[in-house]
């Protein structure tokens, strides 16, 4: 069969091209849909795997800089294997973008290609032809170059075109070649982001509790009452208070003691079942004092130094103003009325959830915004979201993207207790923190590849963990005794940079379960309680300490440098963390009841340890100190002492003790 060849359409060479092709570009979410997270003066190392033909010598450099704004280039290292990094590091708060440029770099190609001439004898005529072509190389940066370096420049190529051999080898001449290189055929990456948020986002001590417990006499306590109370969390060394929310709670199918169905007289109700009479979100309960009294509590945690988050619950009660002026933002049954939450076989009659994909839902989301808008401007940048795995997650995307444009200094944390890539997910939207599985991991196994999963997989770059061993909602049944109720504490606060208890119910260790749910019994969501922040028994001297030791060593600042140790008895778990010269080590018995003991096992060179000297380990908690030689040393805990070792490691013995003891 014959072919028309006037039927056959041209397939034109494409009007650029590049000898470069960059194969993957580090760190990345989802091929940058989504930004990395970091905080302010945390690298973002880039590494980027680039290849091209031949044998000709690719260069490469990140452009980076703040969204909009001008770009700088850093050159990229080459580490071997087509590998290349570089770093940058972000100075302020917003969302910065990077991208990989990369070409061939001609004058390296040549350079390094005329000093093997060189090296192997090339014939004198011979290496003054390839110096023409040198300086030829030269010449196309002399417009590139300011002042000074152009006359550095020009004096390179008057010494190739002079036939100076040497010149052609030196440093220099590589150097001014490389900073004002022509990039001739340079392709690109796709753009990637990074969300930089404050340092809050990534290493934060929260404590929560319910502001109408701390009234006198049993009372309802006030925000006043709670700005009384903003000392005893300062002392403990906190760095957020969160309260509960602090909106009016309906009275429509209130919820009475321990989740009853119904109120009785006088009960308080859920404060998340939101609004009544008195209004919404945007409303203090008048039991609470109303928005003055907040104001007084801002002011007081400002002068405190005490960072104040408030619960984001994006849901209603039946008596909210939503439910009148906007019925079209809740999922209605067939006979008109409005639906209430269910988890079957749980209810709860006195929640609405919203519907965020109803006829009017670009004014329900404009709403909702402006609900975290409204307590912005009264000075809040922290919020802890209510369940929001059941909301859209465009619509977390869409908000708080929004929302930083005007308050970048934002921080989100999610409860969302769900399906691990959901929680992933969220993260990737925005959120700055998440509640995480770690009050249900039980044994040295669990907790390893757990962490494992969370700060040494690509899941660093978008999910940010925050460790509570309770909640209102959580009570796990092994917080049942005194060494347990430590050593949560311990590793909560020392395995991750964000940790938070909720109070007074975990440094009292109340440890009452409920007998059919994981929870509190007479749960405090329900009911005032009166608790006893005197008591002789509470947790509250070690929690100081273990915040006092947080804040002092940096290495407990990050996540990603944690290292598990060997350690041949599974009742312990061994862990460190390096910042520098700062070496945290930390050992913790799993079991209440019973001593355990072990040798462990200590990787002395990546820890910056010398093998044959010995070095000093300073248990932070008792001001104890123990003398350790070489990578595997013995030592046995008793739970009924103390569960549990925070070792700082002096590579140098001999340290005095300078802090008291609290246990």
């Amino acid at each position: 069969m014959k072919t028309d060849m006037s039927k056959q359409t041209a397939q034109q060479p494409p009007e650029t091209w590049s000898r470069t092709m960059i194969l993957r570009v580090d760190p990345q979410v989802d091929e940058g849909r989504h930004p990395v997270k970091r905080i302010v003066n945390e690298d973002v190392l880039v590494s980027a795997d680039i290849v091209s033909d031949g044998h000709d010598i690719p260069a490469a450099e990140v452009l980076y800089g703040p969204e909009g704004e001008d770009e700088v280039a850093v050159r990229m290292t080459f580490l071997g294997n087509d590998l290349y990094q570089a770093l940058f590091t972000p100075d302020r708060m917003g969302v910065w973008t990077y991208r990989v440029r990369a070409w061939i770099d001609q004058f390296a190609t040549w350079q390094e290609l005329f000093e093997r001439r060189v090296k192997g004898g090339s014939p004198e005529a011979e290496l003054k032809s390839e110096l023409q072509e040198g300086a030829s190389i030269l010449k196309k940066s002399l417009g590139r170059a300011e002042a000074e370096d152009r006359k550095r420049l020009q004096d390179y190529i008057d010494a190739f075109e002079a036939g100076e051999v040497n010149r052609a080898l030196e440093g220099e001449v590589q150097a001014l070649a490389a900073l004002y290189d022509t990039r001739e055929g340079a392709t690109e990456s796709d753009v990637r982001r990074a969300l930089v948020e404050r340092p809050l986002a990534r290493t934060s001590a929260w404590y929560e509790f319910f502001p109408r417990s701390v009234g006198p006499d049993h009372e309802h306590g006030t925000l006043d009452d709670a700005a009384d109370m903003l000392p005893y969390v300062k002392e403990m060394g906190f760095d957020i208070v969160y309260l509960p929310p602090i909106h009016p709670i309906g009275r429509s199918h209130r919820k009475g003691k321990d989740n009853a169905p119904v109120a009785a007289e006088g009960e308080p109700g859920s404060p998340w079942a939101i609004g009544n009479e008195d209004g919404g979100h945007k409303t203090v309960h008048p039991e609470l004092g109303g928005i003055e009294a907040f104001d007084r509590f801002m002011e007081r945690a400002r002068e405190l130094d005490l960072e104040v988050a408030l619960d984001l619950a994006y849901q209603c009660a039946p008596d909210h103003p939503y439910t009148k002026e906007h019925p079209e933002w809740f999922r209605q049954r067939p006979d008109g009325s409005i639906r209430y939450a269910e988890n079957p076989p749980k209810k709860y009659q006195d929640i609405y959830p919203i519907n965020f994909e109803g006829d009017n839902w670009e004014a329900l989301w404009l709403e909702l915004r402006d609900v975290v808008e409204f307590w912005a401007k009264r000075g809040v940048r922290t919020f802890r979201v209510d369940n929001p795995h059941t909301k859209p997650l465009p619509f977390w995307a869409w908000c708080f993207s929004t929302l930083r444009e005007s308050y970048p200094d934002l921080i989100f944390l999610a409860e969302a207790f769900t399906r691990p890539k959901l929680m992933y997910a969220l993260g990737k939207v925005g959120f700055s923190q998440s509640y995480t599985y770690f009050t249900w991991r039980y044994n040295k196994q669990e907790f390893q590849d757990y962490l494992t999963e969370l700060f040494h997989t690509d899941v660093y770059n978008y999910y940010r963990p925050s460790f509570w061993p309770n909640t209102p909602d959580i009570l796990p049944p092994y917080l049942d005794n005194k060494p347990t109720f430590q050593s949560r504490l311990i590793l909560a606060s020392t395995l991750s940079a964000s940790y938070g208890i909720y109070g007074p119910a975990f440094e009292l260790m109340a440890s009452d379960i409920h007998p059919a749910r994981e929870e509190y019994r007479d749960n405090e969501k329900y009911e005032i309680k009166d608790w006893d922040l005197d008591a002789p028994h509470s947790l509250k001297p070690l929690i100081t300490r273990i915040n006092t030791i947080r804040r002092e060593n940096s290495a407990l600042h990050h996540n990603r440098n944690l290292q598990f140790h060997d350690v041949d008895n599974d009742e312990l778990i061994a862990y460190s963390k390096r910042d520098g010269d700062n070496l945290i080590l930390v050992v913790v018995n799993f079991d209440p009841h019973y001593t355990q003991s072990s040798f462990v096992q200590l990787p002395l060179a990546e820890l910056g340890l010398e093998p044959h000297q010995p070095y000093e380990l300073e248990d932070l908690i008792d001001g104890a100190r123990y003398y350790w030689h070489g990578p595997r040393n013995y030592l046995e805990l008793d739970p009924h002492k103390f569960p549990a070792h925070v070792f700082k490691v002096h590579r140098e013995v001999g340290r005095e003790q300078d802090h008291d003891t609290f246990v």
